[in-house]
């Protein structure tokens, strides 16, 4: 996604579901765990149970698909498994568009 791309998105992302979520009251830097070994992986799962318990995990993680967040845990998942997301829709619309 281009910058300007992820600009136009963040302009457009509905945000609403903020007010909702679990995570305000709880400290950011747990859900941005530096790192991927250690304390780390024990804050990435701790923040993951936030994240299990939020009735708004989905509009979370839509919103940091169409933004294209490439850091931190946002609606359950790691900056990987949100790739993977990604690759998987960029493979299928690549198909679609062959296909079509």
């Amino acid at each position: 996604m281009s910058n300007l791309a992820s600009v136009l998105a963040l302009a457009a992302a509905d945000d609403d579901w903020r007010d909702a979520a679990l995570c305000r009251d709880t400290d950011p830097e747990l859900f941005f765990p530096v790192g991927t070994t250690g304390q780390a992986l024990v804050s990435q799962d701790h923040a993951k149970r936030v994240c299990e318990e939020c009735t708004v995990k989905q509009a979370c993680l839509d919103y940091a698909l169409d933004t294209n967040q490439d850091s931190g845990i946002w609606g359950g998942l790691t900056e990987e498994e949100r790739r993977v997301i990604r690759r998987r829709r960029a493979a299928e619309m690549r198909a679609a568009r062959a296909a079509g």
